[in-house]
């Protein structure tokens, strides 16, 4: 039996609060709105209770921030694209970030088991003065368990509509790109980190967040696989390749923390969920 799950949420400031407000289909809910940071900063908790997605499955998730709203959605484990015999397993996510709104979208890591046929979208709309940071973080297969990425595909599309468009194809059967020193090199995780604005940033907070940035993967050991850039003057792009997704996490985390106390002038509450 195949899901259609979706989820529409819809955060407004009221006063000083940002208040979290969905609606559902299917197994796809959140969890209780959490302020660890005040009340002008909600969290929030995505879970899918089946776990993961087979073959058939679609996944729809859409996220709005309203004006001068600031929210925050992560996942509690990573989402699961399992073994299909042949039908394809669809995660479609929508974020749309109004004028002078903040949204932070750090969902833990996509997991490609061997054979799972997967395509994972996210898209991006921000107005003018939003601000976003969010990161997309895939693992192919089950290093740790034995179980290599021998089979399979994985489609990733992200999309930030006049600024950036980033879309791959993972093939299990591609061994140029998955070994090729100049594709993925034997690494298994692939790792995007991105700052976007809808409005252009000074040079001063692009320099900023590259600086920040910069300074914590000099100190990092996957540091001869990661880099940061400024693609355009509305963006800031942390790329990362590892070998399993911990070092990755740890450096993301790092980066989101140095953001925020530097551009945002916040200090690097992480979700409660990742504690546990």
């Amino acid at each position: 039996m195949s899901w259609h799950a979706r989820l529409q949420l819809n955060y407004t400031l009221e006063g000083a609060r940002t208040v979290a407000r969905h609606e559902h289909s299917g197994p796809l809910r959140i969890l209780q709105s959490l302020y660890p940071e005040g009340e002008a900063i909600c969290h929030n908790v995505l879970v899918h209770p089946p776990g993961g997605l087979v073959g058939g499955d679609t996944l729809d998730i859409a996220a709005a921030v309203g004006p001068g709203a600031h929210g925050l959605m992560t996942t509690p484990g990573a989402t699961r694209f399992y073994r299909s015999t042949g039908p394809l397993a669809l995660q479609r996510t929508q974020l749309s970030v109004a004028e002078g709104a903040r949204l932070e979208w750090l969902p833990l890591e996509a997991l490609c088991y061997s054979a799972c046929q997967a395509e994972n979208h996210l898209t991006l709309q921000l107005a003018p003065g939003a601000e976003c940071i969010a990161w997309d973080v895939t693992a192919l297969g089950l290093p740790h368990a034995g179980q290599p990425f021998e089979q399979g595909r994985f489609v990733q599309h992200i999309e930030i509509p006049g600024l950036w468009l980033e879309r791959g194809v993972i093939d299990s059967a591609d061994r140029r790109l998955l070994q090729s020193p100049l594709g993925l090199a034997g690494q298994r995780c692939i790792a995007s980190m991105f700052l976007a604005t809808g409005t252009a940033l000074t040079r001063a907070r692009r320099d900023a967040a590259l600086d920040a940035a910069r300074a914590l993967l000099g100190e990092h050991a996957i540091k001869a696989t990661a880099g940061a850039t400024s693609p355009n003057d509305q963006m800031v792009v942390l790329r990362v390749l590892a070998p399993q997704v911990e070092p990755a996490m740890q450096l993301l985390k790092a980066v989101r923390t140095a953001w925020r106390k530097t551009l945002w002038n916040l200090g690097g509450e992480a979700p409660r969920i990742w504690a546990m």
